[in-house]
């Protein structure tokens, strides 16, 4: 599977999620077993904080929580690929393995699909709703048309990996969220949701430039 890779420039103060249907044809992701004792593996993968730590009860199911398996995407080592229909993301590495993380996507008519490239990262990120975004539900997001300050309250979570597509900002971001019980849900205005500790050892991981492949929600197995 040929991966095309776009780089683009990012604008700073835009950090708001919203969706647009469409994007090429990518073929499903297959399901494969997963590998035992990630710990043994990346024993040196970043802790998350405190502050952003899930209470138990919140967690997603096991599927959905970050392990190594057998890379189904074909991709590239270091390629980030999405895989909406099933709630995964996956960091390809060497080997013919992959980190696969758990996530949340967007709604239906929200989502976004093709190919970017993480072209600006962001710590504890500010976040400011689209003129979209409060035109649909003025009373949820018209409060913040100025932004919000990072922190615990902030839907864009601990972390935040801006995706450009040539010269445009496509408005999508992978995040972490104040909403660990959204992941494996498809409940977002379109971006990618993971939790905390997810999106923190991502973010380590992932260097400005990563390609990444976002797959069309129709093409994936039901």
């Amino acid at each position: 599977m040929r991966l095309v890779t776009i780089f683009a420039l990012l604008p700073l103060l835009l950090a708001a999620c919203v969706g647009s249907p469409g994007g090429p044809t990518m073929p499903m992701l297959p399901s494969f077993p997963t590998m035992p004792s990630l710990a043994s593996i990346f024993p040196d993968a970043p802790a998350v904080s405190p502050e952003s730590a899930a209470p138990q009860a919140n967690l997603p199911p096991p599927q959905y929580r970050r392990q190594l398996v057998n890379d189904p995407t074909g991709a590239a080592p270091g390629t980030v690929v999405v895989d909406p229909a099933h709630r995964y993301l996956y960091l390809v590495q060497e080997g013919g393995m992959a980190l696969r993380y758990g996530v949340g996507v967007g709604k239906a008519g929200m989502e976004w699909s093709g190919s970017a490239r993480v072209a600006f990262k962001r710590e504890w990120p500010r976040w400011t709703p689209t003129g979209d975004m409060i035109a649909r539900d003025p009373k949820r997001y018209a409060p913040w048309a100025k932004g919000m300050d990072g922190g615990e309250g902030n839907p864009l979570g601990a972390r935040a990996l801006y995706l450009f597509e040539g010269n445009k900002d496509t408005l999508y971001r992978i995040h972490g969220t104040n909403e660990p019980a959204s992941i494996g849900k498809a409940m977002s205005s379109g971006c990618i949701r993971m939790m905390n500790e997810d999106v923190i050892d991502l973010y380590e991981r992932v260097p400005v430039g990563t390609p990444v492949i976002v797959l069309p929600v129709q093409q994936a197995a039901t």
